[in-house]
């Protein structure tokens, strides 16, 4: 499946690649050594070095007093960090998660411990009806939903399309689009003006990974979704717009790529490292907030500098 070698030594900055033209060179910050996982959508408490989903630094200031915040995949990774930031704000957060039950119970329990107050929601977002019952529950708890993130996601590697079988790209599709589709458009009529919508895309919508083929054809999906969505509410005050990571240490990492790529990924960063999530937290935060207040329709690019324009 993969016929590159990596020479690493982690926590060195130094990395050799072997590819098919020889040895190239590469200075950067390992985030991580060798390490996989053996299904979707990962594990955090597993990973080794343990992801960063907070900024001890980072201070509230009542952005999202009130708030009631829908997150999916919000029990570890990016959805983790954002879950977080906007309790900090002092939102109300729904936790929605497929299996990753111990993942799920330490960010409710790390939410309480800093005054929070979180539900956690569990079931597969490829289903429809799972959509109904998430509104529903949030409205019997919570009264009402301000704010919808859109963040759960699975991704495989595969190293041609025709390694692409008929399942693994239904899953994808399902997840990812038909997932968001059936929550956004069960979520509408309950957003009032001044809500937010933020959908997860990727980097890799814009450069075309090649082992992510449909991945990376879900998250060009999303895009199209955001912008269109976005013209369709703007008359009524409701802002939709995307954000398109580059690597961070989520894990969708071990999960998706073979043990022998995690410590390269991130190097082609400008910056020449990858990310914890707890960096992408303050966008989640401004999106869903009136800092944004004319900004709907757009992708902002979290990536380091991995893709620039």
């Amino acid at each position: 499946m993969n016929n590159q070698k990596y020479d690493y030594k982690f926590g060195n900055t130094f990395y050799n690649y072997y590819g098919k033209k020889g040895i190239k060179s590469i200075v950067y910050n390992i985030m991580a050594p060798e390490q996989s996982q053996p299904n979707q959508p990962g594990m955090e408490y597993v990973m080794r070095p343990l992801p960063i989903f907070d900024n001890p630094n980072y201070k509230g200031s009542g952005k999202l007093k009130g708030k009631v915040a829908i997150i999916t995949g919000g029990d570890s990774g990016l959805g983790r960090a954002c879950s977080i930031a906007y309790v900090k704000e002092m939102a109300k957060v729904v936790i929605v998660y497929l299996n990753e039950t111990r993942d799920a119970m330490d960010t409710k329990n790390y939410i309480e411990s800093i005054g929070g107050e979180c539900l956690l929601i569990k079931g597969d977002l490829s289903s429809r009806k799972f959509s109904t019952e998430i509104v529903d529950k949030t409205l019997k708890r919570f009264g009402k939903i301000d704010i919808l993130v859109n963040n759960a996601g699975v991704q495989y590697q595969q190293d041609t399309l025709e390694c692409i079988s008929d399942e693994q790209f239904d899953l994808t599709m399902k997840v990812n689009v038909y997932g968001m589709f059936y929550l956004t458009r069960e979520v509408l009529p309950h957003l009032r003006s001044g809500a937010s919508i933020i959908n997860l895309s990727s980097v890799t919508t814009f450069y075309g990974d090649p082992q992510l083929i449909d991945y990376v054809t879900t998250k060009g999906a999303i895009v199209g979704f955001t912008r269109s969505l976005a013209r369709n509410l703007a008359l009524k005050n409701i802002r939709v717009n995307a954000i398109a990571p580059g690597f961070f240490w989520t894990p969708l990492q071990p999960a998706c790529w073979v043990k022998e790529k995690i410590p390269s990924l991130g190097s082609d960063a400008a910056m020449a490292r990858g990310a914890n999530p707890y960096e992408l937290a303050p966008t989640f935060v401004f999106l869903a907030s009136t800092d944004s207040s004319y900004v709907t329709g757009q992708v902002f690019h979290i990536n380091g500098g991995q893709v620039m324009g």
